[in-house]
């Protein structure tokens, strides 16, 4: 009897031995999805993780209900690096399971092929008589005969090659012909009903079809860029890890294409290039498809499961895409002779997954997928991670630099506004210091564009009474609300829940309720204020929801249909616009005070990347920076783009207080409905933790929002060593984890673990 361990998408740990039907033993292999019952009545998609002989004891087995494939639908790297992501994440395969397949492939159904209906003419009018019949019946259908007319217009008719009369149209989606036609339905729909038009369906793929690659369009390398490509080169020789070090605008896109088209060219090999979001992949994907065409796929999760499912099963083909541009999720992808792995904006958190599980960083499960194939990384950034920098500074991975702009283009000119300084003075307008809107206004006049940064988006991120101070809270979260006029609600940024703005305060009856602070919806109400002849896009959370806002909001930037662009963080990531001639980062503050040992990084990352966005063509760009901390080294770092002094500060200091890269974090969080049973369990399980792993246990302690979704939260850090035996560690947290949770008190406490968080 052959036995299967099967991976089940659930949250468990461990495997599921299932028994081989014989009719299935000479057809099963690892990798492939079957059908298995789990309960009662349950039945789950499974993916075989291995095979054996060996029968488990101490419960019935089961068998496989159901074969759903013909060929494994995981690959073996895959399965390994499922494994690998549990492990050193701590989550259960399940977990991994789930994260990494699309939806429609963890159904038993089949995928269903997608198909468009198509109009083409009747056989009974495919003549030049029958033709002329057809127009006199519709002679009294002025629509009817306008959309005919259209259609005919549109099939350009020849004659076939027999010559017996006969004419063979163009094919023409019902889509086509209604936009042609300016038709509806209806009208359509009549001329099937007459007879004259007939409509089938038929299948289309559902991945767009980029056209021939044209190499053509690859540009030219400028010297210090050929330099830094040759480097790249020689670098991986003897690394299998290299750090692209390249101020914003110096062109490392250009240098990737070139790597890209050796390795598929040159080495026959596959390339998964990684952006950190799905906006960048607008930009990057019209560049990369003028050159790779039709060998170029997309992943990210708003393409729509079908889709996902499609290139999915692609790359399982005889003719995978040879090059995948997606965001962090495209690390689960199979591939089958990869060769070279890209991670552009190495630096960025948004490679980090937080909730649900696996809480994997993609950057470190790239590294790890590229050694199993024997593969190379490139890690691209203009401000690196603490954690890559020290790695390249120590000989761990190599580190190529490139310190000039495209085009001896100058680095944007950042000037120090100090706003507290303005406030006591009376001189700010709302969130503007006259410094940058005198300078909006200039760029405005000479035909530049203006991008505003801030960091928060609805209209005011909190509401209060102006009579007793009273701030509407969440019912499920300790937070306050954000108020987002434009929809009149208060939403919570945590758990979603949405309230109605109460018209007086229910503390003290008060009808003065003020909006406190600047989002970014309040910011875009201000400038059109400011502004009124001005065009104003706003990109965050909110506008970018559906499946094309992206696209809309970055080309309607990108072509002059829009002069200001008012964002969060999401304008800060790699976003490349010509004209774009003053930046203004209207609240560093926000991102200074933050409390976490990466606030300065994060901080200095971002309003590095997001003064980048400046005259990145012809003359140099300016930044206006407004705080109230004008003091503060960081500050003075951004200004003179001195990322090496800033990675002295921060490192020095976080070897005094024993902090990464200098120590490895596991964050250990605890969550119940019961504050009081989150608390007794956190006690215990951090007890038990500091007799296991002495002297490396903090806490527990509550996080700065310790309750979201009904469920208080605690947290135990975890600092390890360098070189600690990991395998050792995680034994301990499990076994402590297992302990905890055998309390029957403890029956629906939830215990995870964040490793390496960000």
């Amino acid at each position: 009897m052959i036995y299967a361990d099967i991976i089940l998408p659930l949250p468990l740990d461990g495997l599921f031995t299932y028994s081989v039907p014989d009719e299935m033993s000479g057809e099963v292999k690892e990798g492939m999805r079957v059908l298995v019952p789990l309960g009662k009545s349950r039945h789950y998609v499974g993916i075989i993780s291995g095979l054996h002989s060996v029968r488990p004891e101490g419960y019935e087995v089961k068998e496989i209900s159901g074969l759903l494939d013909s060929a494994p639908a995981v690959l073996p790297r895959q399965l390994e690096l499922w494994r690998w992501i549990s492990n050193y994440y701590m989550a259960p395969l399940g977990d991994v399971y789930k994260a990494a397949m699309p939806s429609a492939l963890k159904t038993e159904e089949r995928l269903r092929p997608k198909t468009e209906q198509y109009v083409r003419l009747s056989q009974v009018y495919r003549s030049e008589g029958a033709l002329h019949v057809a127009m006199n019946i519709l002679e009294r259908a002025r629509r009817q005969k306008e959309v005919f007319v259209c259609y005919l217009s549109m099939s350009h008719w020849d004659e076939a090659v027999a010559g017996d009369g006969s004419v063979m149209p163009r094919e023409i989606t019902r889509e086509e012909l209604m936009n042609a036609s300016h038709a509806n339905v209806a009208v359509v729909r009549m001329l099937v009903d007459r007879g004259i038009l007939e409509t089938y369906e038929k299948e289309v793929g559902r991945l767009n079809d980029g056209g021939e690659p044209d190499f053509r369009n690859i540009k030219e390398m400028s010297r210090p860029q050929t330099e830094a490509y040759n480097r790249i080169l020689l670098s991986f020789f003897g690394k299998n890890v290299t750090l692209l070090h390249g101020v914003t605008s110096s062109g490392k896109t250009e240098i990737y294409i070139h790597l890209i088209r050796r390795e598929i060219e040159d080495n026959h090999r596959q390339v998964l290039y990684l952006l950190p979001e799905i906006a960048l992949t607008v930009q990057i994907m019209d560049r990369l498809k003028r050159v790779f065409g039709n060998r170029l796929g997309i992943y990210h999760s708003k393409y729509s499961d079908a889709e996902r499912a499609e290139i999915w099963n692609r790359q399982l083909s005889s003719s995978p895409y040879d090059v995948i541009l997606g965001a962090r999720s495209a690390v689960f992808l199979p591939f089958q002779r990869l060769g070279l792995v890209i991670v552009d904006e190495e630096h960025e958190t948004s490679y980090k997954q937080q909730d649900p599980a696996p809480r994997y960083h993609a950057r470190s499960v790239a590294v790890v997928l590229a050694a199993m194939y024997g593969a190379r990384t490139l890690l691209g950034t203009a401000t690196p991670s603490v954690e890559t920098y020290q790695n390249a500074m120590t000989g761990k991975y190599g580190l190529v630099e490139l310190t000039q702009r495209y085009s001896g283009v100058e680095l944007p000119e950042v000037r120090v506004v100090d706003v507290q300084d303005l406030h006591h003075r009376k001189m700010m307008t709302g969130s503007f210091s006259p410094l940058l809107l005198g300078e909006m206004r200039a760029a405005l006049d000479d035909g530049g564009q203006v991008i505003l940064f801030q960091n928060r988006r609805g209209f005011a991120p909190m509401v209060e009474c102006r009579q007793c101070g009273w701030v509407p809270r969440c019912q499920h979260c300790d937070v306050s609300l954000t108020l987002h006029r434009n929809m009149n609600q208060l939403t919570c940024h945590y758990c979603g829940y949405t309230y109605r703005v109460p018209v007086e305060c229910p503390a003290c009856g008060g009808k003065e309720l003020m909006a406190k602070g600047y989002g970014t919806e309040k910011i875009e109400d201000h400038i059109m204020e400011l502004f009124p002849d001005a065009r104003v896009g706003r990109m965050d959370l909110d506008t970018t929801r559906t499946h094309n806002a992206y696209e809309r909001i970055i080309s309607d930037f990108s072509s002059g249909r829009t002069n200001i662009l008012i964002g969060t963080q999401m304008v800060s990531k790699g976003l490349d616009f010509g004209k774009v001639s003053v930046v203004g980062i209207l609240n560093a503050d926000s991102m200074l005070n933050f409390p976490d040992f990466r606030a300065y990084e994060h901080a200095f990352q971002m309003m590095s990347q997001v003064s980048g966005r400046s005259g990145r063509r012809g003359r140099r760009g300016l930044v206006i920076l407004q705080t109230k901390s004008p003091g503060l080294p960081v500050i003075d770092h951004v200004v003179r783009n001195d990322y090496g002094a800033l990675f002295r500060e921060v490192t020095d200091e976080r070897r005094m207080f024993n902090y990464p890269p200098f120590c490895r974090l596991i964050y250990v969080y605890l969550r119940h409905k019961s504050d009081k049973t989150a608390e007794a369990a956190a006690l215990e399980m951090g007890r038990r933790l500091r007799y296991l792993l002495p002297g490396r246990v903090l806490g527990p302690d509550k996080p700065p929002v310790a309750r979201v979704k009904e469920m208080n939260i605690r947290k135990l850090v975890i600092k390890l060593e360098n070189g600690i035996d990991m395998n050792r560690v995680r034994e301990c947290l499990h076994d402590v984890r297992h302990t905890i949770m055998a309390d029957k008190r403890n029956s629906l406490l939830q215990v995870y673990y964040d490793v390496d968080p960000v």
